[in-house]
């Protein structure tokens, strides 16, 4: 029996791409942070710590230091005497998960260590974040 083509459309995994609302709201503020505040982005990158992964992958990665609850975006450049900026990306509200405990572990325990950490619902939220953070007197 010829297998329908149509049929890949309802799996779980292709649903799940399609409603990735936050990647794609995070992928858009790479794209802007890119056009606007290039130093800012050359220090940046995205920890792929979401997503759903198969168990043995999932344990290799936690061996290798994956930790759970670490901020989604981190800029790695110090400005207004924080060593960093760290965004915990959430979609924006209605569409935004909730901060989960770990999440808000991170998010102290790196302001306590000199980051500005925070929780961003959105691409507006993340911008304005990143626009202050931009402002702020390099080094």
């Amino acid at each position: 029996m010829k297998q329908n083509k149509y049929i890949n459309h309802l799996t779980p995994a292709h649903i799940a791409k399609r409603r990735d609302l936050e990647g794609q709201e995070q992928q858009a503020l790479f794209i802007w942070m890119y056009t606007r505040y290039r130093t800012l982005y050359d220090c940046a990158f995205h920890v792929p710590n979401g997503g759903h992964r198969h168990v043995a992958v999932a344990k290799k990665l936690k061996g290798e230091g994956v930790k759970a609850g670490v901020p989604d975006i981190l800029i790695l450049q110090p400005r207004g005497g924080y060593h960093g900026l760290a965004i915990e990306f959430k979609a924006t509200p209605p569409k935004s998960a909730p901060v989960s405990d770990s999440q808000l572990e991170w998010i102290n325990r790196l302001t306590e260590n000199g980051y500005m950490a925070v929780v961003c619902k959105g691409f507006a939220a993340a911008k304005e974040t990143i626009t202050k953070y931009a402002h702020l007197p390099a080094g």
